[in-house]
């Protein structure tokens, strides 16, 4: 990014427990030296409601579980640049995917919400708050293309600095042997 020009960075979260955004968090002081050189213009910790167009970089934690994961992540890849699939859920549906051996999700529900007790007997799917369940979770570049990844579970905040550092400073990121695997 040119120096006069901060960079806009962004943070998504998909079917994932957070855990990568809590390490993004954990690079510290480091974080006013980002906020100097970027702005952060989507993330769950910020309160931004649409994900906005022109963004530089974005960090995509989280694996594709649902019909709003996958429109999220398909507006992601429309409105940036770069696309980092952040952390193994990401990457690889980790442990948001071990739903996937039992089946039709919709069967799961079922069984859950109509055959078991329960009050109303009916699957919630009102729309707009829950989303209908893809039948397989898969990791992000199942649906779009992805530029890197940055595994862990979650990964370290200094692998994390590392890779936004880089990013931020223009340049690709390449296998330096510090965990940070390229599309």
């Amino acid at each position: 990014m040119s120096d006069t020009t901060k960079a806009r960075v962004a943070t998504v979260w998909l079917g994932g427990c957070s855990g990568c955004h809590m390490s993004f968090l954990d690079m510290d002081e480091f974080l006013f030296d980002f906020a100097e050189r970027a702005t952060l213009v989507y993330s769950p910790i910020a309160d931004v409601k649409e994900f906005p167009q022109d963004v530089d970089v974005t960090l995509v934690e989280g694996a594709i579980a649902n019909e709003d994961n996958l429109e999220l992540a398909k507006q992601v890849r429309a409105n940036s640049k770069v696309v980092v699939s952040f952390g193994d859920c990401a990457v690889t549906g980790n442990v948001t995917a071990m739903r996937n051996p039992l089946g039709d999700p919709i069967e799961i529900l079922k069984a859950v919400y109509v055959d078991s007790p329960d009050r109303d007997g009916v699957i919630p799917d009102e729309e707009g708050i829950v989303p209908p369940l893809m039948p397989q979770v898969v990791p992000v570049h199942k649906v779009i293309q992805v530029d890197a990844y940055l595994p862990g579970c979650p990964p370290p905040a200094d692998r994390i600095r590392r890779a936004v550092v880089t990013l931020l400073d223009g340049q690709p990121l390449t296998d330096r042997g510090d965990d940070i695997q390229f599309g």
